[in-house]
């Protein structure tokens, strides 16, 4: 019965006449395509974990925006918010994990959307759920690419006062978005080990930097590193603190990216699964722990509050070294690219399931694999980058409506967490849509604790990262998706 029902469920979203690819013990989907050629899986277990965690990556994501939460609350903010953040993303990555476990297939969260609705819903579910995540993803390498500009033109601003105008910046994130496409074009499936290397420089940068800080740095007091609560915002302590959760929340920007490197993962059934945990597990350790190595570094907040690149001068004032400081940029300027190459290559695989899906227009083009190449959506990587050069355009004219834009990253990418996760509910966690022998697999109460978490965790967001981060609220931070100019450096976009 499992497994007539889930046959069924999946052609309906299907456009092509094949039954997919079931193990007929289990009734389990190990891998779906849905369209006429096949991705080459060549990617390990170790190796989805290493991407898994690359694109999110969780300190990274701390260290380019914590001044939101520092000016939201202070340090309070900003620690304990990688608590609540943790707890959201986990509830989300179990949901996730279960129903990846049962169907691995590059659409994600869009196809188990589509799977769990009602027949007369499915489609157009599916359709605004994969219209979200592809528009995250989309979003999310924009914002990538202007924050490798400005850490780039951080080194000349220091050493030679060079300001750098708006266009300059325009100019090098295109050169940047230019390099991710070549590069996911020609080299990638040459290069297999790149995502392990740049794990690997990820967590060294981490550990190290945190070392030199503590080993450098004065300190300041553990009173006001656990307990000042300093809100310069304007809001009440509590809207205060939940609009810094911005920040902390940006540590799982892309948690979904090893869903969608599914059709190219060995046993990806097993392996995905487990790739989303670790990366909630590694992301909280690393993203909290330099949290209270930096909240304990931190000199002068109020002038850190004034920098483009914030992280710069705390490293410079931390490690009593302008060299030192310029080092761990160079290193974290080299991860910034890395990352934006794996989001690159995750986006467009997302694009290509959802035009073999027939979800976009040229979807004939888009779903198409380059055999040449390594069977890899070429004409999708191309298009995407064309998306992303819109956004850059897009900042050229308008910062503001730049950062509004790439402000609604979150809420795009909770809301098409939260499709499934309700449909989930509605569907009463039914053994025939979920079966019980499924890879992975968690307690009934932990399943449905973790499913309501994740649509409140919904909520939460869609309401309070809606509200500009300052009052009053005026024409220049208030814009259409609710979210503001935030402070120059900040959570995968600058203004």
């Amino acid at each position: 019965m499992a497994q007539q029902l889930t046959e069924l469920d999946l052609a309906k979203l299907a456009p092509v006449d094949d039954v997919p690819p079931k193990d007929l013990a289990t009734g389990q989907v190990q891998l779906v395509q849905l369209g006429h050629q096949a991705a080459r899986r060549d990617i390990g277990f170790l190796g989805i974990i290493a991407i898994g965690f690359n694109v999110p990556n969780s300190w990274v994501a701390i260290l380019a925006s914590f001044s939101i939460a520092i000016a939201a609350g202070g340090p309070v903010s900003l620690i304990y918010g990688t608590f609540i953040s943790c707890a959201f993303y986990a509830c989300a990555a179990v949901t996730l994990a279960e129903l990846a476990s049962v169907y691995p297939t590059a659409g994600g969260q869009y196809h188990f959307t589509s799977i769990l609705a009602p027949e007369k819903a499915n489609r157009s579910l599916a359709y605004v759920c994969g219209i979200l995540s592809n528009l995250s993803w989309t979003i999310n390498a924009a914002g990538i690419t202007l924050i490798g500009s400005q850490l780039i033109t951080a080194f000349p601003q220091f050493y030679n006062g060079y300001i750098a105008k708006q266009w300059h910046l325009f100019l090098l994130s295109q050169a940047l978005n230019l390099f991710a496409l070549l590069y996911n074009l020609f080299l990638l499936k040459r290069t297999n080990r790149i995502h392990d290397a740049a794990f690997i420089l990820t967590l060294v940068t981490f550990v190290v930097s945190c070392i030199t800080c503590l080993a450098r740095s004065e300190k300041q007091p553990s009173s006001w590193v656990w307990t000042k609560f300093e809100a310069n915002t304007g809001w009440s302590a509590g809207v205060s603190f939940l609009t810094g959760l911005t920040t902390p929340c940006y540590m799982y920007g892309g948690l979904d990216a090893a869903l969608h490197l599914a059709e190219e993962t060995l046993n990806a059934s097993y392996a995905v699964p487990r790739a989303l945990m670790a990366t909630i597990g590694i992301g909280f350790l690393t993203g909290f722990v330099f949290s209270v190595v930096m909240a304990y570094c931190i000199v002068d907040l109020d002038s850190l509050l004034g920098e483009t690149v914030p992280i710069y001068p705390l490293w410079r004032v931390a490690m009593k070294s302008d060299t030192a400081g310029t080092v761990f940029l160079v290193a974290v300027t080299v991860i910034i690219v890395f990352i934006l190459i794996a989001v690159q290559q995750t986006s467009s695989r997302l694009l290509w399931s959802f035009a073999c899906d027939r979800g976009v227009f040229m979807s004939k083009q888009l779903s198409s694999l380059s055999p040449s190449l390594g069977s890899i959506p070429a004409n999708a990587l191309m298009f995407n980058s064309i998306l992303v050069f819109i956004c850059g355009c897009l900042y050229l004219g308008s910062t503001t409506a730049f950062n509004a834009l790439v402000n609604s990253l979150l809420l795009m990418q909770m809301i098409s967490f939260a499709l499934p996760a309700a449909l989930l509910i509605y569907q009463k966690r039914d053994s025939r849509l979920l079966p019980r022998n499924r890879p992975f697999r968690v307690p009934e109460p932990v399943g449905w604790f973790c499913n309501i978490g994740t649509v409140v965790a919904a909520t939460i967001e869609t309401v309070f990262f809606s509200f500009p981060t300052a009052l009053p609220v005026s024409a220049g931070t208030m814009s259409k998706t609710g979210p503001e100019e935030r402070p120059n450096f900040h959570a995968k976009t600058m203004g």
